[in-house]
């Protein structure tokens, strides 16, 4: 029953994670193999408690028949036999024992409705995104990505308050984009909606030309390697947790993805390796071994696509410069969108997005947003301390 409870709440702590890899299915059966292992484990204790009891209550009865042989002398004790007195006994006894296995079977019964009642609320819920039936999986050659005319509010906002209206934005296949603008301004709401986490209202997000709303989600979410802010770890080894994205990789696979993350000096330091369990969301480790070994996961993916959310943010200089190294090899190669509140990570990309309030305000290199004098110069200028002229 633990171990049942340890795989959902792996599961449900970590369940961006899962969705971004698209491992629903995995996780799925991965817990209906510790319910069926659960279920087994509770039948070989019933049928050994009701066993024990069994035998308990013929030691009572065995004892109770030569308690009452001996009192009565073998003739009638107050009118009633010996016989009778063992009977008496018995029943008595059975009787007291189904009584307390019926209270006790309530008692599960009760907790078990109240469970179901949670869960119905749960099951309730409305699908917030679901694929069309039988919808063609997405294929991705080039990795193009354009929002289009793109227009979103979450669901729980004010009438009229949207994060999208009528927003463009197209990221050649290959090119590094960084997206940079003050909290608020749309900037993870944008990967969010690459990754299908939600549908837009208006508009279309297309990768290579394909809306990625008429595809399957799990089909898109392999294609686009995500790496957060706060490192999605599994309470498993490290060698699952990278290899979580493609389970059939080599150790070598694995080993030389953590090569490229800048892991694998830390990894071959431990007494395990590899096997080393990480804890519950990678407790074990420190944030920049944490955030490494998601990065080896990403690197072993190796989707056409990345996302990096804030993927430093984090980090002391130490881990981040190690990080910061991880994150070029990563994108080597690759269509990428990189959000950061610390501009010196994105400063060397190919070409920076600016929003403010939903909107693209500035499109361009570091040199030439630096040079213009506008949002992202004020950014850069508060973040270096450097004294910008008008």
């Amino acid at each position: 029953q633990n171990k049942l409870s340890g795989v959902l709440s792996d599961a449900v702590t970590n369940i961006l994670a899962v969705k971004t890899c698209g491992r629903e299915d995995f996780e799925r059966d991965l817990f209906d193999s510790a319910d069926r292992a659960a279920r087994d484990a509770e039948t070989v204790s019933m049928h050994a408690v009701m066993q024990r009891n069994f035998t308990t209550s013929g030691l009572i009865v065995i004892t109770m028949a030569v308690v009452s042989v001996f009192v009565a002398g073998g003739n009638a004790w107050f009118g009633i036999s010996a016989g009778s007195l063992v009977m008496i006994f018995t029943y008595t006894y059975n009787l007291t024992m189904r009584l307390n296995y019926v209270s006790s079977m309530m008692q599960r019964i009760n907790r078990a409705l109240g469970d179901a009642a949670e869960m119905t609320r749960v099951l309730d819920e409305p699908r917030l995104v679901a694929d069309d039936e039988n919808a063609p999986e997405l294929k991705v050659g080039e990795g193009a990505i354009d929002f289009e005319h793109l227009s979103f509010a979450y669901r729980d906002a004010a009438a009229g308050e949207s994060v999208f209206d009528d927003l463009t934005l197209h990221v050649a296949a290959g090119q590094r984009v960084g997206l940079v603008g003050k909290s608020g301004s749309g900037k993870t709401t944008l990967t969010k909606l690459l990754l299908r986490l939600d549908d837009v209202q208006g508009g279309r997000v297309l990768v290579d030309g394909q809306d990625v709303s008429r595809c399957t989600q799990q089909s898109l979410r392999r294609q686009v390697a995500y790496v957060p802010q706060e490192a999605l770890l599994f309470h498993r080894s490290i060698r699952e947790n990278i290899a979580y994205g493609r389970p059939d990789a080599t150790d070598e696979q694995i080993r030389e993805a953590a090569r490229l993350a800048n892991a694998l000096e830390f990894i071959d330091r431990l007494p395990r390796g590899f096997d080393t369990m990480v804890g519950e969301r990678g407790v074990k480790l420190s944030g920049g071994q944490r955030q490494r070994v998601a990065i080896a996961r990403a690197i072993l993916a190796d989707a056409p696509i990345l996302v990096l959310d804030e993927a430093t943010s984090a980090l002391d200089s130490e881990s981040e410069a190690l990080v910061q190294e991880a994150l070029e090899n990563l994108m080597r190669g690759r269509t990428s969108i990189v959000v950061a509140h610390r501009l010196s990570t994105v400063a060397a990309l190919d070409r920076i997005v600016v929003l403010a309030d939903g909107e693209i305000v500035e499109d361009g290199t570091h040199a030439q947003l630096v040079e213009a004098g506008g949002e992202y110069a004020s950014l850069w200028g508060r973040q270096t301390g450097a004294f910008l002229e008008a």
